[in-house]
Formats: C-alpha cells, sequence, structure tokens
C-alpha cells in the first residue's frame, strides 16, 4: 500500500487542503488517521486517469453540450480526479459506431469515464460496457443515477422507438436516391 499526506494529495491535485478534507470526511479517500491527526491517504486507490464523457443527440442541442461537459468536468475536479480528456459527441445514444466513443474506449491513458447519466455514454447495452471495462482494470462513473427505474426504462423505450423511425425513414430516402441513379443511368 502506497501511502502520501493529504497535505501532499492536495498539492499533487491542485486543490485546496479543505477541500482535500472535505473528500476525506465524505469518504471520497480511503486511508486512516494517525494519532497525532495527520491524515494518510492511500494512493493506490486514486483515479489515475478520467475521462470527462459528454453527448448530446442533435446538433440543436450543441449549447446543452458544452455546459453538460463543463458540470462533469467541474464534479471530477471537485472529486479529486486527474482529467487526461474532455471527450464531446453529438450522435444517437443507440448509435453503436459513434467515431469519439470508439476512440475514447481504445485509449489507454485513463481507469475512469465519468459522464452525467447512463443514457450520455449509452441508451443501450451499458452495463456490457461497464463489464468490459472492469475487466481491463477501469471503470464508470454516472454522476447523476436515475431514481426511478420506470422513468429510465420509459426514457430508453422512446430513445430506441425515435432511433428506428430515423432508420426506416432513412432507408426511404435511401430507396429514393437509389431509384433516381437508377433512371439517370437507363436515361444515358
Amino acid at each position: 500500500m502506497q501511502v502520501m499526506k493529504l497535505s501532499d494529495y492536495a498539492k499533487q491535485q491542485g486543490i485546496s487542503y479543505r477541500t482535500a478534507h472535505r473528500m476525506w470526511k465524505r469518504g471520497e479517500l480511503k486511508g486512516r488517521q494517525l494519532s497525532t491527526g495527520t491524515i494518510l491517504i492511500d494512493t493506490t486507490t486514486l483515479v489515475e486517469g478520467a475521462i470527462v464523457y459528454a453527448r448530446v443527440s442533435s446538433a440543436e442541442n450543441k449549447s446543452n453540450l458544452e455546459s453538460q461537459a463543463l458540470r462533469v468536468e467541474r464534479y471530477c475536479i471537485a472529486r479529486g480526479y486527474k482529467i487526461v480528456g474532455i471527450v464531446k459527441e453529438v450522435g444517437s445514444g443507440v448509435n453503436d459506431s459513434r467515431k469519439k466513443l470508439i476512440k475514447m474506449l481504445k485509449r489507454d491513458d485513463y481507469n475512469l469515464i465519468v459522464c452525467e447519466h447512463k443514457d450520455r455514454l449509452s441508451r443501450v447495452g451499458f452495463n456490457y460496457i461497464k463489464v468490459l471495462l472492469n475487466q481491463m482494470g477501469k471503470d464508470v462513473e454516472v454522476i447523476n443515477e436515475a431514481r426511478e427505474e420506470r422513468e429510465d426504462l420509459m426514457s430508453d423505450f422512446v430513445s430506441i422507438i425515435t432511433s428506428f423511425c430515423a432508420r426506416i425513414y432513412g432507408m426511404r430516402r435511401q430507396k429514393r436516391r437509389t431509384e433516381c441513379i437508377i433512371k439517370c443511368l437507363e436515361e444515358k
């Protein structure tokens, strides 16, 4: 077990001693207090690198993307996490081909992904992602867990229906494009 004085930890993280002490009191930092009053932090349990992940479904919500990322970043700072990256993405939560998410998951320089709500990371298969990350010695921390399972399920249901409707309408547009290409080729 590697230990560090709380004051040294605060300096290393770039936070005030009072902030670090509040974190200790809330149980966010593991360690022990000596009879002299000195607090020793177990540095083996500390987050070595955290990635802030923020996502919105459409470009219309881009202003929300910035504020969401800022909230998650401030949360990480308050928790004393060392932020190694901030990933902001616009795309559907049921899309399994989000380029920035895939690129982030392939990175090796973090051990924690922090997002505001679990549906920001993925609307479908969140637990699969979490299990696989845990197997790699990494984790996901969700700031605001859904209080009511029904609310969470309804939100997921609406998202899935919306996603499939978008795919259907996209296929119809694709079919019309195909018909136009065939018509152009036939005219030649």
